[in-house]
């Protein structure tokens, strides 16, 4: 899949090179879930607390970074390119990124509901305790391959001819 991508988006790669392959989630019911809001559009968004960043030794995403996500048995379902990032804490959290997320009702209770309940497993799973003032990365990010299920403008073949990109 990302030799096909590399391929097919020379400039992308070259821009940021390194990628990430994870899935959503914490379990396989919930990485097929998230995955499935993405393929259908609803979901654009996501977060994670920076500090699971650090325990899987993983860098915090930059913007043009690209990750190959996974269904929740491993299997790399598509990649995926960051256009829009920042670290806040829970307080910081919009309801338009709330929608962005694409989970639950997409309300702004609803996501506060919904995460407090994820980051306080996760954290407790990794023997600390999750608070609302520990950083969270905010993460929008585009589709980009493969071809059939990108975001418009992303899964064709870019080429530079005379002076346009087409």
């Amino acid at each position: 899949m990302w030799a096909d991508y590399t391929a097919a988006h020379p400039a992308a790669v070259a821009a940021s090179p390194e990628y990430t392959i994870e899935h959503f989630g914490d379990t396989v019911r919930l990485a097929d879930e998230l995955l499935a809001h993405v393929l259908s559009g609803r979901k654009r968004a996501t977060s994670e607390l920076v500090a699971d960043f650090l325990e899987r030794g993983d860098p915090v995403p930059r913007i043009g970074s690209h990750w190959i996500a996974c269904d929740g048995r491993g299997v790399p379902r598509i990649v995926i390119r960051s256009t829009e990032l920042r670290i806040g804490t829970f307080a910081s959290v919009d309801a338009a990124f709330a929608a962005d997320e694409g989970e639950d009702d997409l309300t702004l209770d609803s996501w506060r509901r919904e995460h407090r309940v994820y980051w306080t497993r996760v954290s407790e799973a990794q023997g600390r305790d999750w608070s609302e003032d520990d950083e969270i990365v905010f993460e929008r990010f585009a589709v980009v391959w493969p071809p059939a299920l990108a975001d418009p403008g992303y899964g064709e073949r870019q080429s530079v001819s005379s002076d346009r990109v087409v």
